[in-house]
């Protein structure tokens, strides 16, 4: 099991269109082939502008499958460069829960 954290930054002031582009039209497209996400985040302190969303996947290859359906998707393709121009940087983390996390580890508790 993995867990894969994206960090968006948005331009001053875009944080509310971005948010609202994601629920109306990219969540609805994401869910199709990633799932829910585990949590979508807004940052009220340290670095502002920023969206984290965490994702929960099986394995790196079920991470990568479900990418590639997504990247393939019509209505990803067409909603991608709606909202590329609210950002200023994306960032994403690939991280591997511990097994006393509330999620837990199957990869980690089954060895």
């Amino acid at each position: 099991m993995i867990v894969e954290q994206r960090t968006y930054t948005a331009h001053p002031g875009q944080v509310p269109a971005f948010l609202k582009l994601v629920e109306t039209e990219g969540l609805p497209i994401q869910r199709r082939h990633l799932g829910a996400p585990l949590g979508y985040f807004q940052a009220e302190s340290g670095e502002l502008n920023r969206v984290l969303h965490l994702w929960l996947y099986e394995s790196a290859t079920d991470r990568d499958s479900r990418r590639a359906a997504l990247a393939t998707d019509p209505d990803w393709v067409s909603f991608v460069p709606k909202v590329l121009p609210l950002l200023v940087r994306m960032e994403s983390v690939i991280l591997h829960p511990t097994p006393f996390s509330a999620i837990g580890n199957k990869r980690m508790t089954e060895e």
